[in-house]
């Protein structure tokens, strides 16, 4: 099988687990064992698909007793994981990083399907073609950071 798709059925795998519980806690080696690939692809699919931009936080411990522990965040529940999330945006922002965000937003009902697709094609590299992807970068960084920063104040007021 390609890389690729072994990526998307740990994942699947990973995200069924995670609907039954908030949390799981996983080994590296196991779970690699058990998709038959390196332990290396499973840090590859935890770093690239289970990120606080996608609505996850992940917490490792490596060494003889080690593990991978997933949560799921939810946004509604706690303005301190905005903060975070933004915290982790760089100073440029992809399209992808803002796709994952709102997705998030969408899945914890803090956006609705037609508002995230709304914001996805003003972020989008069409909309903020300027002749230089850094600066293009920045400004969806600004943008979103606006967005996030304004969500954070309305879950603080409510």
């Amino acid at each position: 099988m390609a890389e690729q798709n072994m990526s998307d059925y740990i994942e699947a795998y990973l995200k069924q687990i995670l609907q039954q519980s908030e949390q799981i806690e996983i080994r590296r080696a196991e779970l690699a064992e058990r998709f038959n690939v390196v332990p290396s692809q499973i840090n590859y699919v935890i770093k690239t698909r289970f990120s606080i931009q996608q609505g996850y936080h992940v917490i490792s411990k490596r060494g003889g007793g080690g593990f991978i522990r997933i949560e799921r965040v939810p946004l509604r529940a706690d303005p301190r994981y905005i903060e975070e999330l933004l915290s982790s945006l760089s100073d440029q922002v992809s399209v992808r990083e803002v796709r994952d965000i709102l997705s998030s937003l969408v899945r914890d009902e803090l956006l609705t399907e037609r508002e995230q697709e709304l914001l996805l094609t003003m972020l989008s590299k069409e909309a903020l073609d300027v002749g230089d992807v850094q600066v293009e970068g920045r400004l969806r960084g600004r943008l979103l950071r606006q967005l996030l920063n304004r969500m954070r104040f309305e879950s603080e007021r409510n």
